[in-house]
């Protein structure tokens, strides 16, 4: 199922000086091949190719411990160029590894490979790997696996076993070939045609019963599940049946434990969850459903698993079904995002930071774009877009951070992403006295090395159907000190904010015609982008670019790029 580990390891020692004593650490660079191809896999009743990594769906699962490095050798052996991303890892000082396409990088060609610097500091628990070209992700994607440093174990119980689950979406239809048919008729993309638990959509759907994930349990046993959110335009309640869940970290970051029956996980994110075997021996369903909040179609299909207790007894004709929530059960969803507090323990300390030198804030769109000449076959003559700061995101052909390092003065990208706004309304009202439309443009924010960065992100209801978007930020683990409802306060809403155990996580929910504010030291110079993870919003623009740039010393600069780069044809 995408779970094997497809490297080797290079034992090295560093060494750290810490109040005068020399201390020893068992450092550790860790080496992998992913090899790009397209292969056979047969679901939902027909058979289709389509690409992977070292020809598995999800993709290997690779595992390194706390501070290691990772070299990745990307080879393409697919039809298109292609990029790998590493989400949620910081990349300290270098994003000439970050991975997204004309961001940091030009595409990895057919027929070329390119290795990643994958560098490891402070993260620890699950992340994971995509692609970041166009909607290749669907398939070309696996988990990160970072546990504890040598000689240091988790902040809770050591579970009997751990397990990965990737909840992804399945297309029938050839992926890339769709949304390249969405771009050039400005429509927009069609739904998935299933969601899967590794890999597999579960005996729900039609021709899957034999091929439905099982996961072997011992009874009375304690099993760590690392849950990856790789699922394209829905966020996922999940949740075992007759079982509870203890949610322990997020995004690579422990939290207070939080004890439930269901999770809410949107796109990008991910949880390590515990949970005991302590029911009767039987078949349990491990079930997925999309929360969607917007009133749009979507699909409303459940994948399963199966949770199998071993022993002798009687298998039922069906397995017990979980209670989750509704589809569009609000209350639900953000009962269970408002838990999530930093475990900000000794061990794991937290500094929120206080003294803010910047503030952004960013409105976040649906939007439309005029076709010229009627040139899009969207049904209304316009073109699908969405926007931050009512400006809709256009990939340069050239990648920014080539552009920004060699002080390039081509036109690749602008140096002028607004700190607000360009005017002020009622943002989640009654906006049927405003306009639709933005325009496109590459802009980019710049920052200074060290500046302490607070950004509040508003909903708006603009567009056909406002929704909740996860949004990440490339680079930085980041707090998140607060959300609401509304249109955000600079007045009151402050006075509400957690600066004690916020948690810090790479991906956040924005809620529905609601705010939320981030708070990150710029401590890592680079080029970074920041975005929606539904991916039909960001293929409509709704992204941005954030410059750190170089701080005073050579520790606080980025490093130079590699000696070789895939170049921008």
């Amino acid at each position: 199922m995408g779970t094997k580990n497809v490297g080797f390891i290079l034992g090295l020692i560093g060494f750290l000086f810490l109040d005068g004593l020399l201390l020893c650490m068992a450092l550790q660079v860790h080496h992998y091949d992913f090899v790009l191809q397209e292969a056979n896999f047969t679901r939902l009743c027909s058979t289709k190719s389509m690409l992977t990594v070292n020809g598995s769906f999800p993709g290997p699962t690779i595992q390194a411990r706390r501070g290691d490095t990772m070299y990745v050798n990307v080879i393409n052996q697919g039809r298109y160029g292609v990029t790998i991303h590493w989400h949620g890892v910081k990349q300290p000082r270098n994003p000439w590894s970050d991975g997204p396409e004309n961001i940091t990088q030009c595409p990895i060609a057919a027929g070329t490979n390119f290795t990643y610097e994958v560098i490891l500091s402070d993260e620890e628990g699950t992340l994971w790997w995509h692609a970041h070209s166009d909607w290749t992700r669907a398939t070309v994607h696996g988990a990160i696996i970072i546990l504890p440093a040598a000689g240091t174990t988790y902040p809770f119980s050591t579970p009997y076993k751990e397990q990965t689950i990737i909840l992804g979406s399945w297309f029938k239809a050839d992926v890339m070939a769709m949304i390249q048919n969405a771009i050039a008729t400005g429509s927009t993309p069609s739904n998935s045609d299933a969601f899967t638990i590794n890999g597999q959509p579960g005996d729900l759907y039609e021709c899957s019963n034999d091929t439905t994930y099982r996961l072997p349990v011992e009874s009375g046993k304690t099993y760590l599940l690392r849950i990856v959110n790789a699922v394209m335009n829905e966020e996922q309640f999940f949740g075992i049946a007759n079982h509870n869940l203890t949610v322990v970290a997020q995004d690579a970051a422990y939290i207070k434990p939080i004890n439930t029956s269901y999770i809410m996980i949107t796109p990008g994110q991910t949880m390590d969850v515990l949970f005991t075997a302590n029911q009767n021996l039987s078949h349990y369903y491990m079930a997925s459903t999309p929360y969607v909040d917007s009133g749009i179609l979507f699909p409303n299909t459940t994948t399963t698993a199966i949770v199998e207790y071993e022993g002798n007894y009687s298998a039922p004709s069906s397995p017990f079904f979980p209670s989750l929530p509704s589809n569009t059960d609000i209350t639900s969803a953000l009962n269970f995002t408002n838990q999530i507090k930093s475990l900000a323990s000794n061990e794991h300390p937290i500094n929120v930071p206080k003294n803010i030198s910047t503030r952004i804030y960013i409105t976040v769109s649906l939007n439309l774009l005029l076709c010229a000449n009627g040139s899009c076959d969207s049904g209304t003559g316009d073109r699908q877009a969405a926007s931050l700061n009512n400006i809709s995101f256009a990939t340069p052909q050239i990648d920014i951070l080539q552009a920004y390092y060699r002080n390039l003065t081509n036109g690749t990208f602008d140096r002028d992403f607004p700190s607000e706004p360009p005017f002020f309304f009622n943002f989640t009202g009654d906006v049927s006295n405003v306009g639709a439309f933005t325009a496109q443009g590459t802009k980019a924010r710049m920052i200074n090395y060290g500046e302490v960065v607070e950004i509040v992100l508003q909903g708006t209801n603009i567009g056909n159907a406002p929704s909740s978007h996860p949004i990440h930020l490339h680079g930085f683990s980041f707090y998140l000190v607060g959300t609401g409802s509304g249109n955000f306060n600079n007045v009151t809403d402050p006075l509400s904010y957690n600066l004690v155990d916020p948690p810090v996580v790479n991906t956040i929910n924005l809620p529905r015609s609601g705010w939320a504010a981030i708070r990150f030291s710029a401590d890592n110079p680079g080029v970074w982008f920041m975005h929606c993870h539904f991916e039909r919003h960001s293929t409509w623009g709704m992204d941005t670019v954030f410059i750190v740039q170089n701080g005073r010393y050579q520790n606080q600069s980025m490093l130079p790029p590699p000696a070789y780069m895939p170049p921008c044809y």
